[in-house]
């Protein structure tokens, strides 16, 4: 997709002044010129051109409030003058795997005062002798070159910072919670567990108590049966005695 569509695409039917961040990675450049971008975006803080084509700055709109700039991965080696005065308040530049070989190429970068922060990676620049002493001596406003200040401190990463702040901030609540939630579940399955021991006790007696209750009636039945036939034992036993007295009579 070319540049200037995806930047169309990107505003999303909003209008230009009203973007602040805008990124267009792995566009295409037809010219290897900057396309889509106007004097209109006068909010824009933040810009994002890796991997376009770019070899030129000429054609770039002026960005007053610009902040952070994006370019690495293009095919620039010139023309960086065109920053200083297009987007004076620039404190960061990625120009990482570009075509700098020189520290010409960067002297132009002197006028961009409140530049912090320069990343030059993967550009022949940096196999020079001398490299980091050279470039810090030359823009003396930089305090990171390609992440480390001059005595070898890394930059922060503020975004990190923040993900881990928020990560440490939300994790003990969720923790204890969890922990909570365990105690409670371990508590609930010793009660249930004692419950349930209890019940099956219980339950054992129960069945214990119902065998002998059926094993008492069946006792029952037998001996109501015993007296039954003996007691009709003893009814014919009578009346055979009768019919005798009655043949001797």
């Amino acid at each position: 997709m070319d540049m200037k569509k995806r930047i169309t695409l990107e505003l999303r039917n909003r209008s230009a002044a009203e973007i602040a961040e805008l990124v267009v990675d792995n566009s295409r450049s037809a010219d290897g010129e900057v396309e889509g971008l106007t004097d209109a975006f006068t909010e824009l803080e933040f810009l994002s051109m890796v991997n376009v084509g770019l070899s030129s700055l000429a054609k770039l709109p002026s960005l007053p409030k610009l902040h952070k700039l994006e370019l690495s991965d293009n095919n620039l080696s010139g023309s960086l003058e065109m920053l200083s005065e297009k987007c004076p308040n620039l404190t960061y530049l990625n120009l990482s795997g570009n075509k700098i070989k020189e520290l010409s190429n960067v002297e132009a970068l002197q006028n961009l005062k409140s530049l912090q922060s320069l990343d030059l990676f993967n550009c022949e620049i940096t196999t020079l002798e001398d490299y980091r002493e050279s470039v810090f001596e030359l823009l003396p406003q930089v305090t990171y070159l390609d992440g480390f200040d001059q005595e070898d401190n890394e930059a922060p990463d503020s975004e990190a910072d923040d993900e881990d702040d928020d990560g440490e901030d939300g994790a003990a609540p969720t923790g204890d919670y969890d922990e909570d939630e365990d105690d409670d579940e371990e508590e609930d399955g010793s009660e249930g567990g004692e419950v349930g021991l209890s019940f099956q006790v219980n339950r054992a007696n129960q069945d214990d108590d119902e065998d002998d209750y059926a094993d008492e009636e069946e006792e029952d039945k037998a001996i109501a049966q015993g007296e039954k036939r003996k007691r009709g034992a003893d009814a014919e036993g009578e009346d055979d005695e009768d019919e005798d007295d009655d043949e001797d009579d």
